[in-house]
């Protein structure tokens, strides 16, 4: 049967593939447009399954917050490539799923479902698209009654949200940016973590050890190592970025204000990205077309 244009016009609008793949497809099913779009998805998919092994250590933090700023929902996703984090494809992608973590609030992201699909098979939809790995990584979300929410994204790389009681948005706002820079572990020191305070406390004595200095004293210097390192991790003991003379602490005994929690995502954060020249990356681009 002779394939016409308005046969492989129509399958590209139906499924957003090349126009050489739908002319091929629509040939190999004699013309027929079901069997043809049945093929692509086949091929599609076992071409993201062969693809999923790839390192995606690129890609893009989404922020969406209620109109109340009451509600919040963020995402990470990632590419091998931030070429392909930048495709309008990838971008609608992370709205549509910024969108339904808002709505949906899901506990993980293998909850999470896009225009009515579990997110898994348009994730795979996408890499058949793209050509290369996409990962829905994680996600994160939340209301509050008491407090508000302000948010801060770092050129789509690095994303916080941080709650204020007692506070206003442009508050929380700074306090976000503030996050995103200062990289605070927690907000206080009930909420370090213990496992992480003990492993500090050994390096500090073991080093204070060294000095020969009487018990008593090496004792007096651990605690105020471990102070320091204290202010150093969690927000509260930080100074403020947008002024350094001023601890967060401070600033929000200033406003009357106090922080309920931060959440911060940074794109391929604990990923071991493997390092690729510019010209091999796009080679890698082309021979995976």
């Amino acid at each position: 049967m002779a394939i016409s244009a308005s046969m492989v016009k129509e399958l590209r609008e139906r499924t957003g593939a090349g126009m050489m793949e739908c002319k091929k497809a629509l040939t190999e099913a004699d013309g027929d447009m079901d069997a043809a779009i049945e093929a692509m998805r086949i091929s599609g998919l076992a071409k993201a399954d062969k693809k999923s092994g790839n390192t995606a250590a690129e890609g893009a933090v989404a922020i969406k917050l209620s109109d109340d700023a009451k509600s919040f929902g963020m995402v990470e996703i990632n590419s091998q490539t931030d070429f392909a984090a930048k495709a309008e494809d990838f971008v609608n992608f992370t709205a549509k799923a910024v969108d339904a973590v808002l709505e949906q609030k899901p506990e993980s992201v293998d909850q999470l479902t896009i225009d009515g699909e579990v997110v898994e098979e348009v994730r795979k939809a996408l890499v058949a698209k793209i050509g290369e790995n996409i990962q829905v990584r994680r996600c994160v979300a939340g209301s509050t009654e008491t407090g508000v929410y302000g948010s801060y994204s770092h050129s789509g790389r690095i994303g916080v949200v941080c709650e204020v009681v007692d506070g206003d948005a442009e508050l929380a706002r700074d306090l976000a940016m503030h996050i995103a820079a200062s990289k605070p572990v927690c907000v206080d020191e009930s909420g370090v973590p213990a496992e992480l305070l003990e492993k500090e406390k050994a390096i500090f004595s073991a080093e204070a050890a060294e000095s020969g200095k009487p018990p008593e004293i090496i004792e007096k210097m651990v605690v105020g190592r471990i102070r320091k390192y204290l202010a150093e991790i969690t927000l509260v003991g930080q100074p403020f970025v947008k002024n350094p003379d001023q601890t967060i602490a401070q600033l929000l005994k200033e406003k009357g204000a106090t922080v309920a929690n931060f959440y911060r995502l940074e794109v391929g954060e604990g990923i071991e990205k493997k390092e690729e020249n510019f010209a091999d990356e796009v080679m890698a681009q082309v021979r995976g077309a």
